[in-house]
């Protein structure tokens, strides 16, 4: 068994939270990714998540989705805690030095953590907690009915970095597209057009793991309605085409990290499609939030339960 608990297993969690306290504004939800909290007159955001298969540019991969989960709730990260469990010394400096690049790139401080030797692992694991502060919460369960989706960047943004780089050797592609894939670990921070989104959107989310069909599912089950997705006008770079049909994978179910997912009101779509369009984001209206039961329609199918990322079945 692989990947996120499934909405029921994380029931068992979500009702063991401590004690109540009335500065929590947002806690533990299924879709939600962060926590908010009252600070005196501040808004507190908190994000946790770990990283463990991608290995080669673990420390990037970490970083990014720390602090995207920040920026897709409509803060601006600013501290990060790293906890590192290595096997041995070999991958030390190298995601230490990926760490910190990352927080240069974002503007975010290293301000704690704990590393620690760990010989039963095979690969490295780590888990990151950022921390950042919001004038105005954007949740992933803000989507209102009549709502367009719009996805900057493109699908499987994350998932092709990976392919590029740990599965490369499994790939008869040439040199130039493997470079074209990796190079999109540059690529994986939202900030950018989270600054953008955050003033328009009722809710924002980021797509990772099951990428961008997940990513929907979370935010449709999360706002109480449905979504419906048009494949044909989802983002799809050359290099994520090339690299998921090489490896048989679905480009919609790889990580999707750099990519933000925004649920706006239709009047406000063309305004916020321009002012990414300025600032040189690429971005799309693929699909719509409805009334009715959570799910995602997608090729004419109807989705109701997470579906499991496409490259765990690459690394077992």
């Amino acid at each position: 068994m692989i990947g996120k608990l499934d909405p029921e297993r994380l029931e068992a969690v979500f009702s063991r939270t401590g004690v109540p306290d009335e500065d929590v504004v947002q806690g533990p939800a299924y879709g939600e990714d962060t926590a908010l909290l009252r600070i005196g007159n501040e808004l507190l955001v908190v994000n946790t998540d770990p990283v463990s298969l991608a290995t080669e540019r673990i420390g990037t991969i970490g970083t990014h989705i720390a602090c995207n989960d920040i920026a897709a709730s409509g803060g601006e990260p600013r501290w990060l805690t790293a906890a590192i469990f290595l096997p041995d010394d070999s991958s030390l400096d190298a995601i230490t030095d990926q760490l910190d690049a990352a927080t240069h790139d974002i503007g975010v401080s290293i301000v704690g953590g704990h590393t620690e030797y760990a010989p039963e692992r095979d690969r490295p694991l780590l888990s990151l907690t950022c921390l950042g502060l919001a004038d105005e919460y954007v949740p992933t369960g803000g989507a209102q009915p009549g709502d367009t989706l719009v996805l900057t960047k493109g699908a499987g943004i994350e998932g092709t970095a990976i392919l590029a780089t740990d599965f490369r050797e499994d790939v008869a592609l040439p040199d130039e597209l493997l470079e074209r894939g990796a190079a999109l670990f540059s690529d994986l921070s939202v900030l950018p057009e989270a600054r953008i989104l955050r003033e328009y959107a009722n809710a924002l989310h980021d797509p990772t793991e099951g990428g961008l069909i997940d990513g929907a599912l979370e935010l449709a089950v999360a706002s109480d309605a449905g979504v419906r997705i048009d494949r044909e006008r989802v983002p799809i770079r050359e290099s994520t085409e090339k690299l998921c049909e090489a490896m048989a994978v679905d480009p919609l179910k790889i990580f999707g990290s750099g990519a933000l997912l925004a649920a706006v009101p239709e009047e406000r779509v063309e305004t916020a499609l321009t002012e990414l369009e300025e600032l040189g984001i690429e971005a799309a209206a693929i699909g719509n939030v409805e009334r009715g039961d959570p799910a995602l329609a997608i090729d004419g199918e109807r989705i109701t339960e997470p579906v499991r990322d496409d490259l765990y079945e690459l690394w077992l």
